[in-house]
């Protein structure tokens, strides 16, 4: 199985209508589903030496990941704060990253070292480590992004030269405009895949410039926290851990099943994607990104901000 790291961010989502606190953040999340894939998974970011930032180091230290190389500085850990209508989330007034934002790692010949040993990297818009993109590009094997819903071009040229995986969110986009987008990330330098999920009407995916559509697993939603980033880590994990084995057969070893590189590898997207359907959907069935819930007191400025933005 494979070895991946999230690197960047991480956060806390406070649930205002329940004072509730969960681990989370693109990051992190994608380590942690790729951990729950059996991935040997590890996380490199900053925390703050708040209530918050000891909540969600702890939670990732029982799940197992590797926190060997993480940072800790004083101040608020990235907290953003949530409410709930229908099951899927709506994001309020947060602190934009907290310490993530202030103080993300620099990379150092260490990390560097560090990072050549995963062959999943991933990381994010909200990770602010774009000036390190080409340190981290030195080291990793295969580096994913999740652009979210930036998607101005001069962040595209900034970004894609560096990058072998995007990931874009793209809701109740139109269909011509999310190809469309899919294809200037590609243009732009992302070296072979991009991925656009939809919601709850599912995903495309871009393989070496072969187009894939994934239709969800459709279920009632106690919660979508988290759910694209579970699509993007399963889907990422088991391809990565089986694409190693596509080959083309020899001369006389026949035509039975499976003998080119090009089917398997047709037939391994295609796997991966139901696989990712399906895990993103039991996603949406748990609180939070990952569970590891933890009753807070609200601030003043919870309370302010639930009174004023809260839907």
């Amino acid at each position: 199985m494979i070895r991946t790291l999230g690197i960047g961010d991480n956060v806390c989502d406070k649930y205002l209508h329940i004072s509730t606190i969960y681990p989370g953040g693109n990051a992190l999340n994608v380590a942690v589903f790729s951990a729950m894939h059996g991935a040997r998974a590890a996380y490199l970011g900053t925390f703050g030496d708040d209530l918050v930032g000891k909540h969600v180091y702890q939670a990732a230290l029982e799940i197992g990941l590797d926190l060997s190389h993480c940072r800790f500085a004083h101040g608020e850990n990235g907290c953003a704060r949530v409410q709930l209508v229908n099951g899927d989330r709506v994001f309020l007034t947060g602190n934009k990253g907290g310490i993530s934002r202030e103080k993300p790692p620099v990379l150092t010949g260490m990390d560097e070292e560090y990072i050549s040993g995963f062959d999943l990297v991933h990381t994010s818009v909200y990770s602010f480590l774009e000036p390190q993109l080409p340190v981290i590009r030195r080291a990793a094997r295969f580096l994913s992004m999740d652009f979210s819903n930036r998607m101005d071009d001069g962040y595209f040229r900034a970004c894609c030269p560096y990058i072998d995986c995007a990931e874009i969110s793209c809701g109740d986009m139109e269909e011509s405009k999310i190809r469309a987008a899919m294809e200037k990330i590609m243009i732009y330098g992302c070296k072979h895949i991009v991925i656009a999920t939809r919601g709850s009407k599912g995903a495309f995916v871009m393989v070496d410039g072969d187009f894939y559509e994934q239709s969800p697993l459709l279920v009632k939603a106690r919660d979508t926290m988290g759910a694209g980033d579970a699509f993007i880590a399963s889907f990422l994990t088991n391809y990565l851990d089986g694409i190693a084995d596509a080959v083309d057969f020899g001369t006389g070893s026949g035509k039975k099943g499976i003998t080119t590189a090009a089917e398997y590898k047709d037939c391994l997207i295609r796997l991966s994607l139901c696989r990712a359907a399906v895990f993103s959907s039991a996603q949406c069935q748990r609180d939070g990104s990952f569970g590891y819930g933890k009753q807070v007191e609200l601030t003043e400025e919870d309370r302010r901000v639930m009174k004023k933005e809260s839907v």
